[in-house]
């Protein structure tokens, strides 16, 4: 039995002009989960046999990038593993492969998220649970200490009253430009981040100088990196684009587009035709994430 992965990978390579789009629907918006109750279920309050999920775009795009990324490189469930547990990656993987898509939802929402990031509400006999807001909120900042830095900063002035500090970051958030930006001004605004520098100390009436050191990851190079923009090469580590996330201002509404074999691919849960072959960028959308594997697992 063919994967989800291998799947859309035959479908690549098998396909026409005419035809530049993967046969079923992949992740499709939203999602009903049926729930087989019991005798003891008529004991429950409130009671609901049903679950039915809302505005599903601000993590479907990250998890179709997710499971792209687990596909394309032998080592990343292992790796993975290690920061969202082996029996998660193996679901994960196991529900996608098996078209479970709502389900594969609820794994992420009731595994990675905290109840405070979605509003649920019991509707006669549904439990309704709306993801609508920031895929960032829903998605990047769940992803445990992944990508999580450190830099620190030292001042010259002895007299400083806070000489010695340490800023710690969950992720990487850079701001260029709204449009999809140059390649430049991405490596600038890494470079902005992640790079050592000396500037005038901000304490009040301090006037000393502020050496910053060169930010690190807390628990070595991750297999992928986000760059949220609401990207790279440094001295020792190189990256390549696999996807991104974009993001439609009239609708409110998330879409992602990846590669897979050397072509891309986009993907929007909320059209009936939702995985297409790309031979140009979307039009009308905004770049909100840029996602990045480290190029010696590729």
């Amino acid at each position: 039995m063919k994967t989800l992965f291998e799947e859309i990978k035959a479908s690549i390579k098998n396909n026409y002009n005419q035809d530049r789009s993967f046969c079923r629907p992949v992740l499709p918006w939203g999602g009903v989960f049926t729930i087989k109750a019991g005798r003891k279920a008529v004991s429950c309050t409130p009671l609901y046999v049903e679950i039915r999920l809302k505005n599903t775009c601000t993590i479907d795009g990250f998890l179709m990038l997710l499971y792209v990324i687990l596909n394309e490189n032998e080592n990343f469930p292992r790796e993975l593993s290690l920061h969202f547990g082996r029996e998660f990656v193996d679901c994960f993987l196991y529900l996608m492969d098996t078209y479970s898509f709502t389900t594969v939802k609820l794994l992420w929402i009731w595994d990675k998220m905290e109840k405070q990031q979605y509003k649920s509400e019991v509707h006669k006999a549904s439990l309704i649970i709306d993801l609508f807001g920031n895929e960032h909120d829903n998605f990047t900042k769940n992803l445990e200490n992944l990508m999580s830095t450190i830099q620190e900063s030292y001042c010259s002035n002895w007299r400083c009253p806070t000489r010695v500090q340490e800023d710690q970051q969950r992720t990487i958030n850079i701001n260029p430009p709204q449009e999809i930006p140059h390649g430049n001004l991405i490596r600038l605004a890494v470079n902005e981040l992640f790079c050592s520098k000396i500037e005038l100390c901000e304490e009040h009436g301090c006037g000393g100088l502020r050496e910053f050191s060169q930010r690190i990851f807390c628990h070595g190079a991750p297999p992928f990196v986000v760059l949220n923009m609401q990207h790279w090469k440094s001295e020792d580590l190189a990256y390549l684009l696999e996807g991104a996330t974009l993001f439609n201002k009239e609708e409110h509404h998330y879409s992602a587009a990846f590669q897979i074999g050397g072509h891309w691919m986009h993907y929007d849960g909320l059209r009936n035709v939702n995985l297409i072959l790309l031979n140009k960028p979307p039009e009308f959308l905004l770049l909100s994430s840029l996602v990045y594997i480290r190029a010696t697992e590729k």
